[in-house]
């Protein structure tokens, strides 16, 4: 794990810095305390944390974009 990225899977959460990052149910994800629904292959960008999330499969890539 380095201070730029993450790898999580549902159900289990981790730090990227300071940030909080978690994955809360399959598709559910949480940074900062901001939430969104992720599809299978989908990038989502949490614009406040500047913080870009990739899902495939059952993993999810959480990686600083600042």
């Amino acid at each position: 794990m380095s201070d730029q990225s993450i790898t999580l899977t549902p159900t289990t959460h981790d730090k990227l810095g300071a940030l909080h990052c978690g994955v809360t149910r399959v598709g559910f994800v949480v940074v900062g305390g901001d939430v969104h629904d992720i599809a299978d292959g989908e990038d989502v960008y949490f614009a406040r944390a500047h913080v870009k999330v990739h899902r495939e499969g059952e993993e999810y890539t959480f990686s600083r974009t600042a």
